[in-house]
């Protein structure tokens, strides 16, 4: 009886570690399945994160070859705007050139009162003032050939303070040069006032002449023999040597070099149309228009 007891308890006893058993392996079983659906939703999610690396891999390719795309398309755009612009300089030099070539038979006189020409002709006064300081040019070339002459601008402004400029055009070139060589030597003066005659020439390059006035009064109290080289070159005499300048900036950058001249040279240059240019971009030196062909005679008078 006894023993019955004892196996009735060792069964029950089996029966219940064999449900708890049961139970462990079926919640083991629930972890295992817990851990796979998590390691497979981390694998997708791995993945999706790889795609998405890959695509933002791409994308920044795709971005930097459309940059380097649009970097060489800038600089063949530059190279593009760099040759217009030197075309553009060419053009400008050229139009300058032959409106300049056009003007050759021209005589500007600067500083002729504008009451005079009320009591006389333009041309009758040209006469005059090259027979007041030049006549032996009229002894040798006789009568004052002129195409025509008229005031510039032709529209007289009540405002301005000095007397508008006089154009003349001479039927006679080599005439009109020795007036010039003449004007340089001496001062003109027409009926006790002061005037001055020089070659015509187109506005732009009076410009580009009249930026270099300072440095010019200033290199001619130094004693450096300035001149002004067709169209609007400086250059000086210093040290047994010519020295040529195309722009104000140009003149600059040399006397800076030499302390002693630079002291000498404290002046601020005018700005010319040239020279506001290469503030922003270095500029070469000048050396005539490619292409251009200037004819001895030509260089003559330009001089």
């Amino acid at each position: 009886m006894r023993k019955q007891c004892i196996n009735s308890v060792l069964k029950a006893k089996i029966n219940q570690l064999e449900n708890e058993a049961k139970e462990m392996k079926e919640e083991v079983k629930g972890i295992k399945d817990d851990l796979q659906r998590k390691s497979d939703q981390k694998e997708k999610d791995d993945q999706k994160a790889r795609e998405e690396i890959q695509s933002l891999r791409t994308r920044i390719q795709q971005m930097e070859l459309s940059d380097l795309t649009r970097q060489q398309d800038t600089i063949k755009q530059n190279k593009k705007n760099e040759k217009i612009e030197e075309n553009v300089k060419h053009l400008i030099h050229e139009t300058d050139d032959l409106e300049n070539h056009s003007r050759r038979d021209n005589l500007r006189i600067i500083g002729l009162p504008e009451d005079h020409d009320k009591r006389k002709s333009l041309d009758i006064i040209l006469e005059e003032i090259i027979q007041e300081n030049c006549p032996k040019i009229l002894e040798q070339e006789g009568k004052v050939e002129i195409e025509r002459i008229h005031r510039s601008p032709p529209v007289f402004n009540p405002q301005l303070t000095t007397p508008r400029n006089v154009i003349a055009k001479f039927k006679n070139n080599q005439m009109k040069e020795k007036i010039l060589q003449a004007a340089k030597k001496k001062p003109f003066r027409y009926h006790g006032n002061m005037v001055r005659l020089t070659q015509d020439l187109a506005a732009s390059t009076l410009k580009d002449r009249k930026a270099w006035n300072t440095i010019f009064r200033k290199a001619r109290e130094l004693g450096l023999q300035p001149r002004i080289k067709y169209p609007s070159k400086l250059t000086i005499f210093l040290q047994g040597k010519v020295w040529s300048f195309n722009t104000t900036e140009e003149f600059q950058a040399f006397i800076n070099k030499r302390p002693d001249l630079n002291r000498k040279f404290d002046v601020q240059p005018q700005n010319s149309r040239e020279s506001s240019k290469v503030k922003k971009k270095g500029r070469k030196l000048y050396k005539g228009i490619p292409g251009q062909r200037i004819s001895h005679q030509s260089k003559k008078w330009l001089v």
